[in-house]
């Protein structure tokens, strides 16, 4: 096991690397980078062209952009070259591709993730401040909708064709049909003082007190702010992992082992727990990772804009709408790190559920 761990640990680097180079150059490819975005704002703004050169001549052409009252006048008329390559330089475009690619994985490497261009903090203090909020929603929507899922999944397997079957078939499948944003929409104008009731706060995952609150205090606290949120993500999730859960016992329910262990008197729970359900949730672990990842980062965009929760999805969105490089790659590091992490317990759990699987006799 602990050479299967090593070696898979050695992996992530390769892994990493190459996950950086693809989208590092072809984000270098996409039109509208940091300089246009700064010379943009310059030719609307004098006071961010004082704010980034800090020079005299920045200052002339704030003055000259605040005099013209147009700023498609001072657009028009353009910015001086050398002022221009001085955003560069700042930025760190005066230097080739290759070059600001390999600085940028030298950081990397010793947990550097640089400054953003646009928001004057340290990539890493950004990341570390948005993934509390991004992991609460990952983890506890992750867990319910296997909680969930799991249970009515072996049901639905047991009871199939019944009327149980088809009445949460109905359920999952309308469930899965709404968005969760629309369903997160639904629960602010019904609980969160839309148009209806205010039982639950509609911003962060604390009240602004919650320091002074004691333990029991502050989990409920948490608990009554998460709840609509994760609420919200939980609707539409736990219909493919459900299903899934179905198709899997339905398929070892069918082999012979289980009419082997049935022909020698064991009880249906026994046949249930005991041989089936090894075999049966390797499938469901197995997309154990990329369901928890996809929950962290891709799914609770829309459900933190709706619930004002600034969480890292919320931050690398923002950061590809600015073109904010350093924080854009940082984020994709961060989340590329978690996913290997993730990937790796989920294979783990392999082990867990069936003793069987002996990771020492495979190769990596």
């Amino acid at each position: 096991m602990s050479a299967y761990i090593l070696r898979r640990l050695m992996l992530m680097v390769p892994t990493l690397i190459g996950i950086m180079v693809i989208n590092f150059f072809v984000i270098q490819a996409a039109p509208g980078g940091p300089v246009e975005q700064t010379i943009s704002r310059l030719q609307g703004r004098g006071d961010v062209t004082a704010r980034i050169t800090g020079s005299g001549e920045a200052n002339s052409a704030a003055q000259q952009s605040s005099e013209s009252g147009s700023n498609l006048s001072r657009g028009a008329r353009g910015l001086p070259p050398e002022l221009i390559e001085r955003i560069r330089k700042q930025y760190g475009f005066d230097k080739p591709v290759g070059e600001r690619f390999l600085d940028m994985m030298r950081g990397y490497l010793v947990f550097d993730l640089g400054d953003s261009f646009f928001r004057n903090a340290r990539v890493a203090d950004l990341v570390l401040s948005k993934m509390p909020v991004s992991i609460s929603l990952g983890l506890w929507t992750t867990l319910l909708i296997y909680l969930i899922s799991i249970p009515l999944g072996i049901a639905k397997a047991v009871r199939d064709g019944s009327r149980f079957d088809v009445v949460s078939s109905s359920i999952v499948i309308v469930g899965n049909a709404i968005p969760g944003f629309l369903f997160a929409l639904l629960l602010v104008v019904l609980f969160a003082g839309g148009s209806y009731w205010k039982v639950f706060p509609l911003r962060g995952i604390v009240s602004d007190d919650w320091r002074e609150l004691g333990w029991l205090a502050l989990i409920g606290d948490y608990a009554w702010h998460m709840a609509l949120p994760i609420l919200a993500m939980v609707i539409g999730g736990f219909a493919t992992l459900a299903m899934l859960t179905k198709n899997s016992f339905l398929e070892e329910i069918n082999k012979q082992y289980v009419l082997t262990a049935r022909a020698k008197g064991l009880v249906e729970r026994r046949v249930l727990y005991g041989h089936i359900f090894r075999n049966a949730m390797l499938v469901v672990i197995a997309g154990f990772p990329a369901a928890f990842i996809g929950v962290l980062f891709s799914g609770s965009l829309l459900i933190e804009v709706i619930f004002s929760l600034d969480g890292m999805g919320l931050l690398g969105f923002e950061a590809a709408i600015s073109r904010d490089y350093p924080v854009m790659f940082g984020t994709l590091w961060t989340l590329g790190v978690i996913g290997l992490v993730v990937g790796l317990i989920g294979d783990l759990l392999y082990m867990v559920v069936d003793p069987r699987i002996d990771f020492e006799t495979r190769g990596a």
